[in-house]
């Protein structure tokens, strides 16, 4: 595997779906020779029903994952039955999503024949991280899509979850694969978020949103303190079960693959199968979810979206949206060429911004301009209001 590519990979973001490639013909960076990518379409993809590339990045090492030493079929269903777990539920009977007869399928929502908006982590310099507040505000704002991370708790609960541990935005520090369900719904998962950051160096004034989650302070109007809480994916899309949802499954290995035994329960018991997009940065965890649930739309992982990047090997048939950062280091990840590549190939661009800088009304439109079809992005409010002014809709 390319250093290249997995230092751009790896680094980028703790924020965001990660992304992986562009290019189908020669791509606008360094060539770089990969080690055997997997090239071989995964088989029984539906016919109109292809792939997403929304691999994250964060808990990657800068080194090759080790994807194959997984045993696919060494995980049982068994090991992931929630039907027996009590632990508390995330967002009961406060804001829902707006009344329709169902979510957009992946389909019609590529056929909207515009950008779409995806609330990445429910907007996550917006509003706390992957919290039921977080995505309801972002359904308010009218996104097209809401953006997940997901992992397995100790009890086989799939929680929204992006980090490996709880340190960085509650008040403790549980390893999630560790916990049951029961404690880590108890923590606050809005304790270090300002409207700056994520980060712990700030006074205790700017932690606006602190202590609504334990009682200690009151919650905001229409919402209650399990809205603030770590969430379980199937109280989020029971609550918002108008919402088309892009989903990665965090981490490799068996871990990673029992959480896709889960995921593809919910999805299908839900109704969701048409309405979703699954992706993991490893490639066997990925073939390991459409084994499961051939009929719901998958993502490359990191070895077939490197060898697309670098080298313009295209992806698998059915694998049809790439979810890109702009720049990593030197390497211009959506330059013109490389944009102008990947729609040349037939591929769908969602741009991940993994800089703060890059959060802002005026980047979302100059994206909007240079053809991304999709932004994926941490102020969900702003990007609406960027898509209805380049598109027209709504002004006189």
């Amino acid at each position: 595997m390319a250093v290249a590519l997995i230092t751009l990979l790896a680094a980028c973001s703790s924020s965001g779906t990660d992304s992986t490639g562009t290019a189908a013909t020669t791509p606008d960076t360094t060539v770089v020779t990969t080690e055997s990518p997997r090239t071989t379409p995964i088989t029984d993809a539906p016919e109109s029903s292809q792939a997403d590339t929304t691999t994250q990045a964060t808990d990657v090492e800068a080194t090759e994952p080790a994807t194959t030493e997984v045993d696919t079929t060494a995980v049982e269903t068994s090991q992931v039955e929630t039907t027996d777990v009590a632990a508390t539920t995330t967002g009961a009977d406060t804001t829902v999503a707006p009344t329709q007869d169902g979510p957009l399928t992946i389909q019609e929502l590529l056929d909207l024949g515009r950008p779409i908006v995806l609330a990445h982590a429910g907007g996550e310099d917006q509003h706390p991280h992957s919290t039921p507040y977080a995505f309801a505000e972002s359904v308010e704002a009218g996104v097209d899509m809401l953006d997940f991370d997901v992992q397995l708790t100790a009890d086989g609960v799939l929680v929204v979850q992006h980090d490996d541990d709880t340190e960085r935005t509650t008040n403790a520090n549980l390893v999630i694969a560790e916990s049951d369900y029961a404690d880590l719904a108890k923590l606050d998962n809005a304790y270090w978020f300002t409207t700056e950051c994520t980060c712990k160096d700030r006074p205790d004034s700017d932690y606006v949103l602190r202590g609504m989650r334990t009682g200690d302070v009151t919650p905001l109007a229409g919402y209650a303190p399990d809205d603030f809480a770590i969430p379980k994916f199937e109280d989020i899309v029971r609550r918002f079960p108008n919402m088309p949802v892009n989903i990665e499954i965090k981490g490799s290995g068996a871990q990673a693959i029992a959480a896709a035994y889960e995921l593809a329960r919910i999805l299908i018991d839900e109704g969701l199968a048409d309405n979703a997009v699954v992706t993991s940065f490893d490639d066997l965890v990925v073939e390991a979810f459409h084994e499961l649930a051939p009929e719901i739309e998958v993502t490359p992982g990191l070895n077939l979206s490197s060898a697309f990047i670098l080298n313009g090997v295209p992806l698998p048939e059915g694998m049809r949206i790439l979810q890109l950062p702009p720049i990593f280091g030197d390497i211009e990840v959506l330059s013109d060429k490389n944009i102008a590549a990947s729609h040349a190939a037939g591929y769908v661009i969602w741009v991940w911004p993994n800089d703060r800088a890059l959060e802002n009304p005026a980047a979302y439109t100059e994206f909007l301009e240079r053809g991304m079809d999709g932004l994926n992005i941490n102020f969900p409010a702003d990007g609406v209001q960027a898509v209805r002014a380049f598109t027209g809709e709504g002004s006189d």
